[in-house]
């Protein structure tokens, strides 16, 4: 394994190289890939960090966990509370940054607040021809031909090796509670996220655990606000039957960790899929699915299942407005099923168009994507 220690390294052995690199972040994903691994592990530390403007310059290999501690010393915060995908895929390895952007991890707020991409203000990158790009600043703008900048976001380092981003960041609610509303199937359930969400009551994740039959609906914010939206969630949930209960901050932090990083799924046997659905289909994909065991985040967009291993669980799925990624199963089944779902002809035609402009050599991550599909994380 490469480990490069600065961008001009990093530049220089994607130049050199004669055949595939395998980008590698923080080695929390598991995915076994042809050739050469090259890390940016060794591209740590923090360029700029403006409390004020809500900005912060990093490089890519820098640990998540080392940003997450910086942010809290300001009350501030990630928005996008990303994954750690370590229990899940019972890997070791640190989750970074550049990682996290890659593949543009998005937990539970991104229902409320947005998704990775829509926090990432620029990017720093090596091209297959070992050029360095810069795109995008420090402060949110229009921009016109490729917005490099949401492009990278969800690519899986097919189009280039992140070496530094430039990210919005939110205050740290002073607070939060969740609403937990048992006794519903799922049809109930999502009806119930449906009108949490829709509710002015500043709903900032709406989750559904069909094997306990509970909803659970997150609020955040200063304390008194907080107490008297989850007495009114309660009221308008109540309409859904099952019984209602308030919990408050640490248990509630606790709760949406633990959805954030699909935990019942951790230590169970079993392939792992993620699905990006409406909301509204989720009942009728869910049942088609038979998994021997579901979650469901986003309000009901994002459908977790896991079922026996290799399962074709898009097959099962049949024809849904959404995609069907396969997050954990062995290296036998990733090469029938493939990681990413397939494409249209068109969408096939443009993502083969950009690969060939961004990496003319086909040497990065060569067979994640049979071509780039940027991925809504």
């Amino acid at each position: 394994m490469k480990t490069a220690r600065d961008e001009d390294e990093l530049a220089e052995t994607v130049a050199a190289a004669c055949g595939p690199l395998a980008i590698c972040g923080g080695a929390t994903r598991g995915v076994d890939l042809p050739g050469e691994v090259l890390s940016t592990g060794g591209l740590r530390g923090v360029a700029l960090y403006e409390p004020g403007a809500l900005t912060l310059v990093v490089a890519a290999g820098t640990p998540v966990a080392e940003i997450e501690t910086l942010l809290a010393a300001q009350n501030q915060q990630l928005a996008f509370e990303p994954m750690d995908h370590r229990p899940l895929l019972g890997t070791t390895g640190e989750p970074t940054i550049g990682g996290v952007v890659a593949a543009n991890l998005s937990g539970p707020r991104r229902i409320q607040a947005g998704a990775c991409r829509d926090f990432l203000l620029g990017v720093r990158y090596v091209d297959g021809g070992g050029t360095v790009i810069k795109n995008g600043g420090r402060v949110m703008k229009n921009v016109t031909g490729y917005d490099l900048v949401k492009l990278m976001a969800g690519s899986w380092g097919t189009l280039g090796v992140l070496t530094q981003v430039s990210l919005k960041v939110l205050p740290r609610p002073e607070t939060q509670a969740t609403l937990r509303l048992s006794g519903c199937d799922m049809k109930q359930a999502v009806r119930a996220m449906s009108a949490a969400l829709g509710s002015p009551f500043e709903v900032t994740a709406a989750a559904f655990d069909p094997g306990v039959g509970e909803v659970l609906v997150r609020i955040e914010g200063f304390a008194d606000s907080v107490s008297y939206r989850g007495g009114r969630l309660g009221e308008l949930l109540g309409a859904f039957g099952g019984a209602a209960a308030l919990v408050q901050a640490a248990e509630s932090a606790a709760i949406w960790q633990r959805i954030r990083d699909v935990a019942p799924f951790a230590h169970q046997p079993g392939d792992v899929w993620r699905l990006s659905v409406r909301p509204s289909d989720a009942p009728a994909i869910a049942q088609r699915l038979n998994a021997e065991a579901l979650l469901l985040d986003w309000g009901g967009g994002l459908i977790w299942a896991r079922v026996p291993e290799g399962t074709d669980l898009r097959a099962r799925a049949g024809q849904f407005d959404g995609h069907a990624t396969l997050v954990r199963a062995d290296a036998a089944t990733r090469a029938r099923l493939g990681m990413f779902h397939p494409q249209s002809p068109l969408l096939e035609k443009i993502s083969a168009g950009l690969r060939a402009r961004f990496d003319p050599r086909g040497i990065f991550n060569t067979g994640l994507m049979s071509s780039l599909q940027t991925q809504d994380a």
